[in-house]
């Protein structure tokens, strides 16, 4: 082959390969030398043209599978996320030789799309771009679901635009732009982005690459979010291993100190081992209140004043925590933390109360309640204990009141055996309560008396026997009131020679006897009213009959004439029925005294002034005026 020969060869070969651009003179000359010419050679230089077309398009789809493969390789070994899609985004502006590139991240929640990752961007404006739903190229992108493009972005959609993400291409100077979709099954994830400055018009090639790009950018961001997912899941987990652990170790503490609090009321330890229990394990102060929220133990320091004297807001969340049967906080109140009744069904036996410390949790809220529970049957408990021991004392106050011969040494044996000296009860008390109230009034004068002294129900009145003559009744009657809330009438006798049964029937008839005047909220000794008493042994119609027919007319006179016959008649029987001393008496003159007496023979009979009737009017006229000084109120409770 000559040179010339050679060098047209190649010529024609520098066509075929893309590095080289030799023009289509260069060819059609070079294939001259070779001999063709014409039609031949045009056809045969389109054909070199194709090759060389065809190469360019392999090598540079070479280097794009060279740079998807590395791409893949990397997702294969995320580690960061956020630098992986960084490289990513730089790759695709370096292999679509585009402007700018961006990649834009789908929030679900508002539906926004918001600039994550950028390459070759100019303006901090776009870099914070956020697009709203149904705006801009991007939006048309998620709706579809299909990569979208314009060639001139100024002239894209009007419905489209929006003044923030026009503001924003403005100041990228973008001309021309393409968004591909990031998909995850049915869900965008977001959109991949690349512009230019200038007029630009898309090849499916360019598409597809973009494209495929924005595949491997879905994976890194499912990728990413499984990640997150996976390490929400596990601090979920360690959290939840965690409280679990906490939980059963609450728990365990829990079941020790309920034992321990069983433990405890076994021993009959009374409640002092329970609130000890209680402050160690909840390291705290606490109080146990009875009904009256008056103090009966406490444990722990500092025992702070609203512990041992409960303001409104504490006493607000104990009657909570009665209704409820929970363990209920106290906010308004610093130094008490929580309260909890003590309830056993409708009774309520007073409650513990937390003072200060560190936040109760749930477990600590039903140790408290369970403490509740054990502190209401440890008083249940104390209850029957005391039950029985009244019952008991009740029975020995009836035995002794009812002194039958037959029974006096089992008497004596079993008031001995409750440290009782028979012969040593020397004063009878008498409390007259209303009937539904007497056995809460026993149980509280019992609490009232000593070991050395007897308190029961007997024939329908409450009974105290007591050592020695100097017993003062009225403490215990304020006691019984408070109690019972209501009217107390308390009447003391002493035993003397006749024994307790006589001091009984001369209590129980002064008792009567006040209860028939109307008094029944008093103190009174049966001494001062034998007198009336062994007489009258009468309910109040009788009293008042007995009255009303001896001196009722003498009232009736009075009132109707605006006189005082009833006076003149008290001062004639308190001066021994003698005018000369009842005139003194009245400081009034004989004779009116003398006329006033002649009108009272009118009204009450001539012989009123016989022996019998006048011990009659005499007994009448002091009974009324006793009934008289009742009605008053008094200084003291003494009648």
């Amino acid at each position: 082959m000559s040179e010339d020969a050679r060098r047209a060869v190649t010529v024609v070969l520098d066509a075929v390969a893309a590095d080289a651009e030799p023009g289509v003179g260069d060819v059609m000359a070079a294939l001259g030398e070779l001999g063709v010419s014409g039609a031949g050679a045009e056809a045969l230089a389109d054909h070199v043209f194709r090759l060389r077309a065809d190469a360019a398009r392999l090598r540079r789809r070479e280097r794009e599978l060279a740079e998807l493969y590395s791409s893949a390789r990397e997702l294969a070994e995320i580690r960061d996320a956020s630098a992986v899609l960084e490289r990513l985004v730089q790759r695709a502006h370096e292999m679509l030789g585009g402007d700018l590139t961006y990649l834009s991240e789908f929030d679900s929640a508002n539906s926004e799309l918001r600039v994550r990752t950028t390459a070759g961007s100019v303006s901090a404006l776009f870099k914070s771009l956020r697009v709203p739903p149904g705006r801009g190229l991007a939006s048309v992108v998620v709706e579809t679901r299909t990569p979208q493009w314009a060639t001139r972005y100024d002239e894209y959609r009007s419905d489209r635009h929006e003044r923030g993400i026009d503001d924003a291409v403005a100041a990228e100077g973008i001309v021309s732009l393409l968004g591909v979709p990031m998909l995850s099954d049915d869900d965008v994830l977001g959109v991949l982005f690349i512009a230019y400055r200038d007029d630009h018009d898309f090849t499916p090639d360019e598409v597809a690459l973009l494209s495929a790009l924005a595949d491997h950018a879905s994976v890194v961001l499912q990728t990413a979010g499984m990640l997150r997912t996976l390490q929400s899941s596990e601090d979920e987990t360690r959290a939840a291993l965690a409280t679990l652990r906490d939980h059963l170790a609450d728990r365990d503490r829990a079941s020790v100190v309920h034992r321990e609090l069983v433990q405890a009321v076994l021993a009959g330890g009374g409640y002092a081992p329970v609130v000890e229990t209680l402050a160690t394990a909840l390291e705290r102060a606490v109080a146990i209140l009875d009904e009256r929220n008056l103090l009966v133990a406490a444990a722990g320091l500092p025992l702070s004043a609203s512990m041992s004297e409960p303001g409104d807001a504490v006493r607000e969340a104990i009657e909570r925590s009665r209704r409820s049967a929970r363990c209920v906080t106290v906010g308004a109140d610093p130094g008490v933390a929580g309260v909890a009744a003590l309830t056993a069904g409708p009774r309520h036996f007073g409650a513990i109360v937390l003072g200060p410390g560190r936040e109760l949790g749930a477990v600590d809220l039903r140790t408290v309640e369970r403490a509740a529970q054990v502190g209401a049957l440890l008083a249940l408990q104390q209850e029957a204990v005391a039950d029985t021991e009244r019952r008991m004392r009740t029975e020995l106050v009836v035995d002794l009141l009812d002194d039958v011969p037959e029974r006096r040494a089992d008497v004596a044996r079993r008031a001995r055996r409750m440290g009782i000296a028979v012969d040593g009860l020397e004063t009878l008390l008498l409390f007259a309560v209303d009937g539904e109230q007497r056995a809460a009034a026993a149980r509280a004068l019992a609490g009232g008396l000593g070991d050395d002294a007897l308190a029961g129900e007997y024939r329908g009145y409450v009974i105290a026997l007591t050592s020695g003559s100097g017993v003062d009744p009225a403490p215990l009657r304020e006691r019984l009131a408070q109690a019972t809330g209501g009217a107390v009438l308390a009447v003391s006798a002493d035993r003397r020679a006749a024994g307790l049964g006589a001091a009984f029937v001369e209590a129980m008839r002064t008792a009567r006897l006040l209860a028939a005047l109307g008094a029944h909220d008093r103190v009174a000794t049966a001494r001062e009213y034998l007198p009336y008493s062994a007489v009258l042994d009468a309910d109040r119609d009788g009293v008042d009959g007995f009255l009303d027919d001896l001196i009722g007319p003498v009232r009736r006179y009075d009132a109707e004439r605006g006189t005082d016959l009833l006076g003149t008649l008290r001062a004639f029987v308190r001066s021994g029925a003698s005018p000369t001393r009842t005139a003194r008496a009245l400081r009034f003159h004989a004779n009116t005294i003398l006329q006033r007496l002649e009108r009272l023979d009118v009204v009450l009979g001539s012989d009123w002034r016989d022996d019998e009737r006048l011990f009659r009017l005499g007994l009448a006229v002091r009974l009324d005026e006793l009934r008289e000084g009742l009605s008053r109120p008094a200084a003291d409770s003494h009648g």
